[in-house]
């Protein structure tokens, strides 16, 4: 079951790549994402357990603030959302159908699933050095090898992930 998408593939890739191009040119930043979610929980965990925040080098080194890279996810969010207002393709829902078809009606097991491969993308984003974003369009459009092997990374991985989903724990049709 494959959806029609309103934009086209070609058009925002090269939007992207404009953007980029514009974000170094201007305020001399590459995208990236994951860095904003890491510090987004380091702030939530300064108000649940500060101390511990405080002890963390990472956070020592990199403390919890909104910045620029948190604005970023934030100004995707806005636009994702904007764009499918525009285009007429925005629908509510907290999980893909297909989704349902292959993980069946249990709400929890689907959200579960979810979590689950959030934190695994995280860590895996962060062991990495960045996200798909950051080594996708930054690293790449810098000729970075270790970007280019990153990402054949996350394709396998995506690959590997998805048959998983789909096809082992998936439900069969009849």
């Amino acid at each position: 079951m494959l959806e029609k998408y309103p934009w086209s593939p070609y058009i925002g890739g090269g939007l992207s790549g404009i953007l980029l191009a514009l974000s170094v040119l201007w305020v001399h930043k590459f995208f990236g994402t994951s860095a904003a979610f890491v510090r987004l929980s380091a702030a939530v965990m300064k108000i649940i357990a500060p101390s511990k925040v405080d002890e963390l080098i990472y956070f020592i080194k990199h403390p919890p603030k909104v910045d620029w890279k948190v604005m970023f996810v934030t100004g995707m969010f806005v636009g994702s959302l904007i764009s499918s207002l525009i285009s007429g393709s925005f629908s509510f829902r907290f999980l893909p159908a297909l989704w349902e078809e292959r993980l069946g009606p249990h709400y929890v097991m689907r959200a579960l699933t979810a979590f689950v491969g959030g934190i695994l993308i995280m860590i895996g984003a962060r062991l990495a050095g960045g996200c798909p974003s950051g080594h996708g369009l930054s690293g790449m459009s810098t000729l970075s090898v270790g970007s280019m092997i990153t990402m054949a990374g996350f394709i396998v991985g995506g690959i590997v992930s998805a048959n998983i989903i789909y096809r082992v724990f998936g439900r069969r049709r009849v």
